[in-house]
């Protein structure tokens, strides 16, 4: 019997749009310098909104509260061979994408390791720069924003399960 189990990545990411202008990072990765929304993994003990805020404010230094659920994407991404990833990567993500209000800039908070500035583009930017976006999911985010996909946050539980602290091995 076969045990593996199809287990896409959970990840969160904020689409903010501020006077026209959307907020992508720019970031190291192993296939040079890309363009992406503020995103990132989901940790244990926290909820979707909660990593999706952590996300923000250590990619951007930015507060976010996200009040929008635009919606749940499901991605695969082929990576070719490279430095720790020998072979490559096969990688499938689930990405829960938020909108929400943006708030204050801590201008003294550094930005997280690999994150090398932020950008507040144009739809027509975000659209131009496509070849240099980490996802291809940045650009269907913001698409889909900007034709009013909203969903209530009701729709996302989080069981208090989640909080509890497990024993450690």
């Amino acid at each position: 019997m076969d045990d593996w189990r199809y287990k896409p990545s959970t990840t969160v990411a904020a689409i903010i749009e501020r006077e026209g202008r959307f907020l992508l990072v720019e970031e190291h990765t192993p296939e040079g310098l890309r363009l992406n929304n503020p995103a990132g993994h989901l940790d244990p003990g926290e909820s979707l909104v909660q990593a999706c805020a952590r996300e923000t404010l250590e990619e951007t230094a930015f507060a976010f509260a996200p009040e929008a659920l635009v919606g749940i994407y499901l991605a695969r991404v082929q990576m070719p061979d490279g430095p720790g990833r020998p072979g490559g990567a096969d990688i499938s993500y689930m990405r829960f994408a938020f909108c929400g209000v943006l708030g204050a800039l801590d201008a003294q908070r550094k930005l997280d390791t690999g994150i090398v500035r932020t950008l507040w583009l144009t739809p027509d930017e975000v659209r131009a720069s496509e070849a240099l976006h980490r996802s291809p999911l940045v650009l269907q985010c913001m698409q889909d924003y900007l034709s009013g996909r909203r969903y209530s946050m009701d729709a996302l539980q989080t069981h208090a399960s989640v909080f509890t602290s497990r024993p450690r091995a």
